[in-house]
């Protein structure tokens, strides 16, 4: 698992969480992660938008899980266990086994007066599936109790009450297979789904007078008499005993009695993404009467400071004023353009009747926004003016040549730097927790508006990459899997050294061309095209890239191995939940060709979560793990600094670095950089985000 996080090492104010859940009825986390009791799990969901980190210990087996709930009606996550009694043969040292496995959960039926709240989940679906389980869960509030019922296949069915109703249907239904994760791990076990004997499970939960505390009791569906690897387990009983306590809003404490002979204890924090915000303490909008300015050159500084948007022109056509700009500072657009607005109020003569605001980005146009100046400014006055300038307001991308008369041009602005910390970090592997503590250097010099060099040098300051040593056997080139020797090698290395020029070729068009180092592992040229009309939920892009390994030291030297890599890649905004797909089909660096699905969802805080998965023709090549899969994080650094931002902070984690399904990490995407092209939640937010 690699983290990349750069500014969250220098995070200044503690953001603001919505209201915990610890302590709350039926929002417990299970020992292996997810919502349920204890060892079994429940119908319950948390509420949208949570993750919740988790850690317990029940001998022999230690568990490490990080779940997520990016919909009302689904639950997933990822979870290592560590098994204190088994080797990790990989690894050669005698650590303790390490295991991994993704899980999910759907919602089928939302409670009701009458009808409790119906689940279907699937544990270690994706991975070795050595505690592969499915259920059927259903949970009824009573009171102060949370009551749930449910029938399991798998791990959660070991006990074996009943022969599988399944077996009615087909006779393969009878037995479960195995090697369910196949040969090599990893394999999702469409195969082994709902085979074997089924077991009953289930249990209550009791919400104490005294509100931190909920006390549990469950019968598992596990006899512990087939665990993985031979390591079957004494059970004097079926039925568990545990409590949950809630330490802070957001931190809970678990303990319990199980299997009638062993004691469990666990922890879990609780994070609410989808209310992730920091108070803000930026600069005042302008007042209206404020007096004008001496030039339209000191308007274009106010409006980058106070307005966050960067200008490159004013000009004036008859009653209308026009900015061209790139935003820089709030995520938001009407929050700048409502800044703005007051700017150009105090500055403008009485004959302008509109403000037009031209976004673009690196060059390219991407939108512009009307506002009347008349209701805009009455909105500025007073709240009841506000839906009447939102009504006013209009959006287009008719982007016409520069137009009118110039008031101001930008001057060039050639060169910009940055220095700051980031901690990369691996972990589950045979060589255990990994970590890299670097100062990274940032420099960015502008040729015009479309063109720009950019570069990253990164200096190792602590690390502890000596216990590297594990590197995965690999049947395909070894485009990935050197990554070890990449990061240890030189403690002083490039990792980005490239000059970007972007074009727009049509209304809807847009193309980029880059060459040089184009990352840690590659050097290389390479082009994009997209096809991204405005406002529309549908996008295309093509990529294709020539690209040379480079040197283990990250200067200037390359390796021998070159390949060509590139995909065709839909984007679509499916209008479900705010839900983004993205499908590419292409060719990975190790020359295989193959799919890549990922989906993703942005909730109002900013943040976006999302899941993919790549499967190639590389087959039994790929090695374990099956296929390329992970999860990823993108969190904006606006929730956690007092001041607005538009960077962003990315987090991933995949449970392998292998060789098959692996692409390149380019520095810029079109797709990214013409965000602003979606209006999205622009009517939505209005006026929350005026001030």
């Amino acid at each position: 698992m690699q983290w990349k996080v750069s500014s969250l090492l220098a995070l200044t104010a503690t953001p603001t969480l919505a209201a915990g859940l610890a302590g709350e009825l039926g929002t417990g986390q299970s020992d292996f992660g997810g919502v349920g009791l204890m060892q079994t799990p429940t119908a319950r969901m948390a509420p949208e938008g949570t993750m919740s980190v988790n850690w317990s210990r029940t001998s022999p087996y230690r568990r490490y899980s990080v779940f997520f709930q990016p919909l009302e009606w689904f639950e997933g996550g990822f979870r290592y266990v560590e098994v204190e009694n088994r080797e990790f043969a990989a690894a050669g040292d005698g650590r303790p086994n390490l295991d991994k496995g993704f899980d999910m959960k759907f919602r089928l039926l939302e409670e009701t007066r009458y009808w409790p709240q119906l689940a279907l989940g699937f544990r270690d679906v994706g991975g070795t599936t050595l505690f592969g389980a499915e259920y059927l869960a259903a949970s009824k509030r009573w009171g102060d109790f949370d009551l749930t019922l449910g029938l399991g296949w798998g791990y959660l069915g070991n006990a074996a009450d009943v022969d599988s109703p399944l077996g009615w249907v087909h006779d393969r239904f009878d037995e479960r297979p195995g090697d369910a994760g196949g040969d090599q791990g990893g394999e999702f076990a469409i195969d082994a789904l709902f085979r074997g004997p089924m077991a009953l499970f289930g249990g209550v939960e009791y919400q104490t007078p005294w509100d931190p505390l909920v006390l549990q009791l469950e019968v598992e569906g596990n006899d512990y008499g087939s665990e993985p690897q031979a390591n079957d387990q004494e059970q004097d009983s079926r039925v568990n005993l545990g409590a949950r306590l809630a330490v802070t809003d957001n931190l809970e404490l678990h303990g319990g009695w199980q299997r009638g002979n062993t004691a469990m204890a666990g922890v879990t924090y609780n994070i609410d993404l989808a209310g992730l915000r920091q108070v803000k303490r930026d600069p005042a909008p302008q007042a209206l009467d404020a007096p004008p300015r001496e030039n339209w050159a000191e308007v274009a500084q106010a409006l980058e400071s106070n307005a966050g948007m960067r200008v490159s022109r004013i000009a004036r056509d008859d009653d209308e004023l026009i900015v061209e700009a790139e935003p820089t500072t709030f995520r938001r657009l009407q929050q700048s353009e409502g800044r703005a607005g007051r700017i150009l109020h105090a500055q403008a003569d009485d004959e302008i009747e509109r403000f037009h605001f031209s976004w673009s980005e690196r060059g390219m146009p991407l939108r512009e926004d009307v506002h009347p100046r008349e209701p805009l400014v009455a909105a500025a006055r007073s709240e009841n003016a506000e839906q009447a300038h939102l009504h006013s307001i209009y959006a287009h991308a008719r982007l016409e040549p520069q137009r009118g008369d110039a008031l101001y041009s930008a001057p060039l602005r050639g060169f910009a730097w940055s220095l700051g910390p980031r901690l990369d970090q691996n972990f589950g592997g045979p060589d255990g927790y990994l970590f890299r503590l670097m100062a990274v250097l940032d420099a960015e010099y502008r040729t015009d508006a479309n063109g720009w060099f950019s570069g990253e040098l990164a200096w190792t300051a602590w690390d502890n990459l000596d216990e590297y040593d594990y590197i995965a056997d690999s049947e395909l080139p070894r485009v990935r899997t050197f990554i070890g020797d990449y990061l240890s090698e030189s403690s002083l290395g490039i990792e980005n050294l490239q000059y970007t020029r972007t074009a727009r070729l049509g209304n809807d068009w847009y193309a980029m061309g880059y060459g040089g180092l184009l990352e840690m592992m590659y050097a290389g040229a390479g082009a994009e095209l997209l096809y991204r009309p405005f406002n529309s939920p549908l996008a295309l892009g093509l990529d294709a890239n020539w690209v040379r390994q480079r040197d283990f030291e990250q200067r200037f030297g390359l390796r021998d191995y070159d390949t060509w890599t590139g995909h065709a890649t839909a984007y679509v905004e499916t209008g479900i939940e705010e839900i983004l797909a993205k499908l590419s089909v292409g060719r990975y660096l190790a020359g295989d060709v193959g799919t890549t699905l990922d989906f993703s969802r942005e909730f109002d805080s900013g943040v976006r979560i999302g899941a993919w998965g790549t499967w190639t023709d590389a087959d039994d090549d790929f090695g374990e793990g099956g296929f390329d899969k992970g999860l990823y994080l993108s969190i904006p650094l606006d929730a956690f600094f007092t001041r607005s931002s538009r960077d962003r902070a990315d987090i991933s984690w995949r449970p392998l670095t292998r060789d098959g399904g692996a692409t390149l990490d380019r520095q810029y995407e079109l797709y990214d950089l013409t965000r602003e092209r979606q209006m999205g939640r622009y009517w939505d937010e209005y006026p929350a985000t005026w001030e």
